[in-house]
């Protein structure tokens, strides 16, 4: 591997491709925020803006004046979305809305706390470039309100799939142990860090399954498991980026068990979501053969890719161990030879099973400026940490 050439690689196509196409096709200077529904040549589908890709439009842009180099113009891009979010995004309740036309009127309220938790994301990225403080009060009102809110026993709120009574998802403790995670370390809240013990331990106690060697998306309220279908629900890449979560925690915890512990896990989604006929990364399987709980579970998307390119080679670094850097290379060549457009641009969103582009939509009609550069941005920071050594020497395979 050589991390000079990987680091050149993701920074071209976050520079000459991903800035490019959102600041010509997807920012919108008019209203406010970003277009969340355009196609993947940047034609605009809908004005319609879900709140969430409001707040990623945030991180990401804070991400890119925060990491990759401090141009103005990111912070411009990100500010264009906070107005948007401020002035459009919550009900009198202070909850943040779901959905809004592209001029910022409320088309479906606070159904999915997966916005509120992306505001915290995107908001407290921006915070470490700029010291808002009324930046960061927004913050820490949203964390403490989503906080108190996904302990409720009511709690259902996760659109575009409500959580059924008596059932709790994987995809909470899995978001709020990033934002937790991240929120200690914008703020150096000491108060924080039981609360990424909690969020991380409900992962890695209850959804990690060894005995399945899955992470299992859905389960009981008292996490037993569920049956068939929704019980035996699996999506690898979800399970790949939540292992790179943990993984965030305890290298700044240098907790070498856990880093361990969630490398494997990482690796049984490899295993599970690689389709050996044709290449790629499915959507989602299910361990025990049934039809999926949901549809499209043979499609390609990207974004399960993009988790995975960063996550390999997180592993990879954190682990010493070869076989994630194998991973990587497997699921790069299949990645960049698919997904990639043939004009500068983002990356296709939907293949089929085959790899060939499809327009299906699949879960939302959304395209926004997070999982692959967010992806870039990752791989850039962590190539140019490892090619601060002289060089990258393989390491002793670690026991698996």
């Amino acid at each position: 591997m050589d991390p000079a050439a990987l680091r050149l690689r993701y920074r071209q196509l976050l520079l000459d491709n991903i800035v490019p196409f959102w600041f010509r096709y997807g920012i919108d200077w008019q209203h406010g925020g970003v277009l969340s529904c355009i196609a993947d040549d940047g034609s605009v589908i809908s004005g319609d803006k879900f709140v969430w890709s409001q707040a990623r439009s945030v991180w990401t842009f804070a991400a890119l004046y925060n990491r990759i180099e401090q141009r103005p113009d990111f912070l411009r891009a990100a500010e264009n979305s906070i107005r948007f979010l401020l002035a459009h995004g919550r009900d009198q309740d202070g909850r943040w809305v779901y959905q809004t036309d592209r001029q910022g009127r409320v088309m479906e309220g606070a159904t999915s706390i997966y916005a509120d938790c992306f505001v915290i994301y995107g908001l407290s990225e921006y915070y470490r470039a700029v010291q808002d403080k009324e930046v960061l009060s927004v913050v820490r009102a949203t964390f403490e309100r989503v906080r108190r809110r996904i302990e409720e026993p009511d709690f259902h709120e996760t659109a575009p799939y409500p959580l059924p009574p008596g059932w709790k998802n994987h995809g909470i403790p899995m978001i709020m142990t990033e934002v937790t995670n991240e929120l200690a370390q914008t703020t150096g809240d000491a108060g924080l860090e039981p609360l990424v013990d909690v969020y991380a331990g409900r992962v890695m106690q209850h959804f990690v399954r060894p005995d399945r060697k899955a992470v299992l998306e859905f389960l009981t309220s008292s996490y037993d498991e569920l049956p068939p279908p929704a019980g035996t629900f699996v999506m690898p890449g979800h399970a790949i980026e939540s292992m790179w979560f943990v993984m965030h925690v305890a290298q700044r915890r240098g907790d070498r068990d856990l880093i361990r512990r969630a490398a494997e896990v990482m690796r049984w989604h490899l295993e599970l979501g690689w389709d050996p006929e044709y290449g790629g990364i499915f959507l989602s399987r299910d361990i025990e053969g049934h039809e999926s709980y949901l549809p499209h579970s043979e499609k390609k998307l990207w974004w399960p890719h993009t988790e995975a390119l960063y996550g390999t080679l997180l592993a990879y670094d954190l682990t010493g161990d070869q076989s994630f850097l194998e991973w990587h290379e497997k699921v790069a060549d299949w990645a960049w030879s698919h997904f990639p457009v043939t004009e500068p641009g983002e990356w296709r969103q939907r293949l089929s099973r085959e790899g060939k582009p499809i327009s299906e939509v699949v879960a939302l009609p959304v395209k926004d400026p997070f999982h692959l550069p967010r992806a870039a941005i990752l791989i850039t920071q962590l190539m140019e940490r490892m090619g601060a050594n002289e060089s990258i020497k393989p390491r002793p395979h670690s026991s698996r």
